[in-house]
Parts: C-alpha cells; sequence; structure tokens
C-alpha cells in the first residue's frame, strides 16, 4: 500500500486476506455458489471447516484439503485437479502461504474450473489456531512486524529474501518514473 501510494495511486488501500474471504463466503452461501478449501494443516483445516459451516450454515463445501508439504508428485497433482473439477467447487480458497499459493494458482490457472484466491494466513486466521495482528498495526502497514515475532523461525528466511528483493524493484520502479 505504501510503495502504490508512493507511486501515485493515492486511494490505494489494502485486500486483506481473512476479511476478504469472509465477505466471499458469506456471498458464496447466499449465491449458493459452492466453495472449497485448499491448504492449510490437516487439523487447522478441521477447525476451519466447522468454523465456516457455524458462520454459514447454509454453505456448500464441495472440496477441502490439506496436501502434503512436499512438491506433489505429477499424479497427485492430476488427482487433486480432477477431485477439485468433480466436486462443483466454483470458488476455491487457497492458502499455501505466499509466494507458493501464487505460483500454484497461476500452474492450475485454466485446468481448474474455479476462481482461486491466494488467501494466505486466512485458514489460521478463520480457525483460531494463529493470532492475528491489531488492527492497528494492519492499518499502519505493521502486520509483518507481528507475524516475524509471532513465528520468527518460519518467517525470517523469507522475510529476509523477498523483502529486499520487492524494495529494490520498487526503489527502480519509483526512480523510473
Amino acid at each position: 500500500m505504501w510503495a502504490l501510494k508512493a507511486l501515485g495511486a493515492k486511494n490505494a488501500t489494502r485486500v486483506y486476506g481473512p476479511d476478504s474471504t469472509e465477505l466471499l463466503l458469506k456471498a458464496a452461501e447466499e449465491s449458493q455458489v459452492p466453495v472449497g478449501f485448499y491448504g492449510g494443516s490437516e487439523s487447522t483445516l478441521a477447525i476451519l471447516l466447522a468454523e465456516v459451516r457455524r458462520r454459514h450454515p447454509k454453505i456448500e463445501i464441495g472440496y477441502a484439503t490439506s496436501p502434503p508439504f512436499r512438491p506433489l508428485s505429477v499424479a497427485e497433482d492430476e488427482e487433486i485437479v480432477r477431485a477439485i473439477s468433480a466436486s462443483g467447487t466454483r470458488m476455491l480458497f487457497v492458502g499455501l502461504g505466499c509466494p507458493k499459493q501464487e505460483r500454484w494458482i497461476m500452474v492450475h490457472h485454466g485446468h481448474i474450473p474455479a476462481v482461486m484466491f491466494g488467501v494466505g494466513a486466512a485458514f489460521d486466521f478463520l480457525a483460531g489456531t494463529k493470532p492475528q495482528a491489531p488492527r492497528w498495526m494492519m492499518r499502519n502497514g505493521l502486520e509483518w512486524v507481528f507475524r516475524l515475532v509471532s513465528e520468527p523461525r518460519r518467517l525470517a528466511g523469507r522475510y529476509l529474501k523477498h523483502n529486499p528483493r520487492f524494495l529494490a524493484l520498487f526503489l527502480q520502479q519509483w526512480v523510473g518514473r
């Protein structure tokens, strides 16, 4: 958001995975659009599904799986694509974390007949298995600090790799204007 505003998009706002997931689930329930979930741990996914059903009792959940935390074989991947397609799912929430979920969505674009949303840690937050940053930190672009302090082992490497890369690319774009 800071970068967009620095580049002139003064009305830029943040699209927050857990909030948008909740809004999309409500819309899916009202419109009777089947949803699916791909990602998270088995325990988190089970809690998430129970919570979604509690909040949206009329929602149709066509598909849900927690893939293994390793690369899938071609046969495994093809089976997942077949299962999602056969389930009738039309909105697929992908919670694999960044950048894995974005890569997964791009690879499967055009192969799965559903709109796919990369929602980051939304599965954990909506299930209540991980704490969310206070809203004031989110509003001020500091959620990453909260998350880094909460999960330093898991996130430090990702932040050290991707944040400087983003900053360098942003500065290159900003100077080039």
